[in-house]
């Protein structure tokens, strides 16, 4: 019988968001509702610091909205964005410095049947989580879970340790549709159909975390 996932763990993401983000690749997040519970193996990450990071949500200060970035690490953050898509973000560093981590994609490991139904649209299973609002909208997320600690095991969302990614085998480039900083390498992914399309940011008005 194969042994039961470890849950990640604070003290293992207060850590840089450059390197929550290499951690977080083959990892698991689980969502349980009232519908039932899907799991994703996360193949794609973006890292955002915050004062020194102008495409961060917390460049320019602590607000309402961007509250639970500032710690403790392993916080979900969720945000509205375009007046339709919720993003979901794991929270880095130590308490009170802001940073946090994107999800940007991620591969169904359980609750298949669930995902599908999430998004009928989809054309392959490869495309259920494939994007960041994508990947919320399979795993039933929504402002109602901001803030949710993912370290708990009580937790209705979750993050499990997956099998260890060679780092050679992590793909860097240019995070998607910022408007600023970018050309900062810090999106990270594995070789996998469920990789979102690179999309170069062109408007100078958003942030994108």
């Amino acid at each position: 019988m194969p042994a039961t996932p470890r849950q990640l763990t604070e003290r293992e993401l207060a850590v840089d968001p450059v390197d929550a983000a290499r951690l977080l690749l083959g990892a698991v997040v689980e969502s349980t509702t009232e519908q039932g519970v899907v799991g994703l193996r996360i193949v794609e990450v973006e890292a955002y610091r915050g004062g020194d990071d102008p495409a961060s949500h917390c460049y320019r200060g602590r607000t309402p909205r961007n509250d639970v970035m500032f710690g403790p690490a392993g916080r979900l953050y969720v945000y509205f964005v375009y007046g339709m898509h919720f993003c979901a973000n794991v929270v880095s560093l130590t308490d009170g410095v802001p940073g946090a981590v994107l999800l940007r994609a991620g591969e169904v490991v359980t609750g298949a049947e669930l995902a599908r139904l999430r998004r009928p649209t989809a054309r392959s299973d490869a495309e259920l989580a494939k994007g960041p609002a994508r990947l919320t909208s399979v795993l039933g997320l929504d402002r109602g879970h901001n803030g949710v600690n993912l370290t708990d095991p009580a937790a209705s969302v979750r993050l499990l340790a997956g099998d260890p990614v060679d780092p050679a085998d992590i793909r860097t480039g240019p995070r998607v549709g910022v408007a600023v900083a970018v050309d900062v390498p810090w999106r990270f992914w594995v070789d996998s159909p469920a990789v979102s399309a690179y999309r170069r940011g062109t408007r100078r008005t958003r942030t994108a975390l």
